[in-house]
This record gives structure tokens, sequence and C-alpha cells, in this order.
């Protein structure tokens, strides 16, 4: 199918929630200019959505709720899927790729499973697939790194990728609320869902990862790929803690091609840790997303703005609805997706950075020792070690309650996560350890470390 030489670029819409609705009115309040931009009108060819009665505001002549015969309608050029989910957007989707339909997507979740699929059915029938919308709504993120960074190589994309998470652990962190109550603010203002899951146990922000990591490094990452923690376990403890350490608590999303004994590989994994205050990203706040990229000839980039909402990620959508149209009237194509690199995904064991260890003990001789040893059997060095409670003077650990509880605050250097892993399963068997109460990641992302510790 192809539009060169018609008067009118048509347009089918799955989907008309918060995104969509907005996308519709930008149609009608832009038409002119989005006209002008393309070379063609852009009009509705038809809106499906479940619940009709739910959108009494839309032209009722426009209005399916069979999204499949829509999508086959042979006057549609583009097909904008603002569904979510897997199916049936996955098969709308492939359907109208192959059978030349252009396709614009904010679908995360489906693009990190289905990514595959769905740009070799475009490659294949010459359609065009853009997603610029499902990993930082308004953002310019996608399109930088497949096209205007094309000549470079990236070496990493890091940062906050999801608003939710973001503005909770701002409020735990400007207000010393805990993560319960912060969360209950968040949905109280909109930011969060009545399920959170999504977002605060990472899901969002690991599909998001695996968008990115295919882009930047020419291999194929699904979320199933990327190695994935919430932040459901940080704690008002953890934030101070990460306070005093002149740092922020972020949930951060971080791919990046490293270099392994068998050759290079791409790792992708999303958890929350600590950051230097010295770094940009340490100072996005509330709901806001930032990105850093960083390639080797043009050095660190960042993308910053709003990442979710429904005017804002219209934008986005419109802006991939613009270049699609565009391409359907004079007759080219957008970038391919590539995936020539065929990296393998260095497992998460193998991940190396710093620790910030948090380790309830009983206060007496010879604990810290102890301790010590531990980390020092499974080659994890410490960098800096501090006692917070307990009792001082030589009745230490004698109480007439018994033994007196203290924590053990540990900043590692850089180890690898299984070696870390089996230190926290080690010290979980000492007697002398009442519990390890926390493991944060401390993680530099190209910052000096001094303020920690130092590297190693």
């Amino acid at each position: 199918m192809n539009a060169v030489g018609k008067d009118v670029v048509k347009v089918a819409l799955l989907g008309c929630g918060v995104v969509g609705s907005q996308v519709v009115r930008l149609l009608d309040e832009q038409a002119d200019e989005l006209a002008a931009r393309v070379g063609a009108p852009v009009e509705l060819a038809g809106i499906a959505v479940r619940r009709p009665q739910r959108h009494p505001e839309l032209p009722a002549d426009l209005v399916t709720t069979d999204p499949a015969q829509l999508v086959a309608r042979p006057d549609v050029d583009v097909v904008v899927e603002l569904m979510g989910g897997i199916e049936p957007a996955r098969d709308l989707l492939l359907d109208a790729l192959k059978n030349g339909r252009s396709v614009v997507s904010a679908n995360k979740a489906l693009l990190a499973e289905e990514g595959e699929a769905l740009a070799t059915a475009a490659r294949e029938s010459g359609a065009d697939l853009y997603y610029e919308a499902s990993v930082a709504g308004a953002i310019p993120l996608l399109r930088p790194i497949q096209q205007s960074l094309a000549g470079d190589r990236i070496r990493r994309v890091a940062g906050i990728v999801n608003g939710t998470t973001n503005f909770i652990l701002s409020a735990m962190e400007s207000t010393g609320a805990g993560y319960a109550d912060a969360l209950e603010e968040a949905g109280r203002l909109g930011y969060a869902e009545a399920d959170p899951t999504a977002d605060v146990d990472g899901y969002d922000a690991a599909s998001k990862a695996a968008i990115l990591a295919s882009l930047a490094f020419h291999t194929r990452v699904t979320a199933a790929d990327v190695h994935r923690e919430g932040i459901r376990d940080v704690t008002a403890t953890d934030i101070a803690s990460a306070r005093a350490l002149g740092c922020s608590v972020k949930l951060l999303a971080i791919c990046e091609q490293v270099d392994t004994a068998a050759g290079p590989a791409v790792s992708a994994r999303v958890y929350p840790a600590m950051i230097p205050r010295s770094h940009p990203l340490a100072s996005v706040s509330g709901a806001f997303n930032a990105v850093f990229v960083e390639a080797d000839a043009a050095g660190p980039l960042m993308f910053y703005g709003q990442g979710a909402g429904g005017p804002q990620t219209a934008s986005a959508v419109l802006g991939d609805l613009v270049a699609a149209a565009r391409n359907k009237v004079i007759g080219g194509r957008g970038p391919r997706d590539t995936a020539y690199a065929h990296l393998p995904i260095q497992p998460m064991g193998d991940v190396r950075t710093r620790y910030h260890v948090n380790v309830d003990v009983h206060d007496r001789a010879g604990v810290l020792a102890a301790v010590a040893s531990v980390f020092a059997e499974h080659e994890v060095s410490i960098a800096t070690v501090k006692q917070e409670g307990g009792k001082d003077g030589d009745d230490r650990g004698h109480g007439d309650d018994g033994p007196t509880p203290a924590t053990l605050v540990v900043v590692t250097h850089e180890a690898s996560d299984a070696a870390l892993r089996a230190t926290v399963e080690a010290l979980s068997g000492l007697e002398s350890v009442r519990g390890v109460a926390s493991v944060l990641r401390v993680e530099d992302l190209g910052r000096p470390a001094s303020a920690l510790g130092g590297a190693q």
C-alpha cells in the first residue's frame, strides 16, 4: 500500500484514553500546520475504543469497537496504537505492518516484548515503525539515539525513566517520609496508579531499558533480559544514609556495552541506587525524567523533561505521526531498526559496581573483625566502615538486656554482584549479625567517587 499522490493521509487511532484524547485534540487544533508539515491533510479515519459510551465527545461516525476492521480498511495509511498491553495490540500492528500501513506506538511493553517481530514486519513490507513516545514521553530521546548518533559509538545510556518512582523517592528525600506515605501522596496527586506495581516494582522501567539497549547497541534486548529491582524496600534510613554520603537515591535504568573476557556484551539493569549529588541526574526531582547518553565522539549528552502525561506523550506521538505521514506522501521511508551486532547479555552476577551495606550486629568485641573477614573472603574490598548506635566503654556489649544492637555501615569498592550476594548470605549466617538491613548499589556514572571512599 502506498499513499504517494494521495490528497489526504488517513489515520486509524486505536485507543482513546488520556493520551489518545490529546492526540485527537491536537489533530483538530493543529490541522492546518500539520498539513503544511506533511504536505497533505492528516485526518482520522476512525477511532477504536472498547466502551463508546465513555467518549460522548468523539464524533459518532468515527467511533468503532472493532479495531481489526478499522486497521484493515483500505483507506488507512497510518495506524496509531495507544491501547497498551500485548494482545490484541500485537496482532493488530503486525497485520497493519504486513499490509504496508505505517505504525506509531507508545506501547513500551509490546515493543520490549515483540520489537523484533514488529521491526521484521516493517522491514519486509517497507512500512514505517515509530515509537518515540514509548520511553520518555515528550523528551526527544529515541530519534537522537537512532539518527543523530548513528555515526557514533554509544557506550552507556543511563537515567530516570519512570516519573512515579522518581516522585516517590524525591518526596522521601525532601520530607523524610517513608515509602508508604510517599506512595500515598503520589496516588493522591495522580502520579501513581491505583495499582502501582508496574512502576514501583520496576517493570515499566525495565521495558524502557530494553528498548534503549536495543537501539543503542544494535542488539535485540527484551524486558526478560533486563535485571529488575523496584523501590518498595527503600527506607527513610536509606535516604538519610545517602544524604550523609552526599548522594541521592534514584531508580536507574542502566544500559551499557561492556568488555568481558569473551568479548563485548550488553548489560541492561534497573534498580534503586545512590548517585553523587555532583551528577546532574541527582537534581532531577518530582515526576520528571532525565537520561544520560555517553558516546565516544559526542561525549555525555543529557535529555530532560516530562516523561509522561497526556499532552506531553501526545506531542511525541504527533511527531512520529508527522514523520510517518510525510514518508507516505513523498514515498520515503524512516530509519530501520538495526540488530546486526548480536551481542550477548552480560549476566547480572558479572556486573561490577559499588555497594552501601547496612549490617545490624550485636555490639561486642570482635564483631567488626568478623564482618570484615567475610567481605575479604568473598573478595569484596571495603572502602569505608562506620558504626552507628551501640555502647562505648569497657562494658561494651554487656547490657542488662543482652548484647547491645548496633549498625555497621559499609561502603565497598567495586565488586561483582555475585560476590556481593554471596557476602550478604554469609553475613546472615554469623552469630554476631542480627541481619543485613539493606543493600543499595552506588553508581558513580563517570563521576569522581572520592566522597564515598575513593575508587579501587
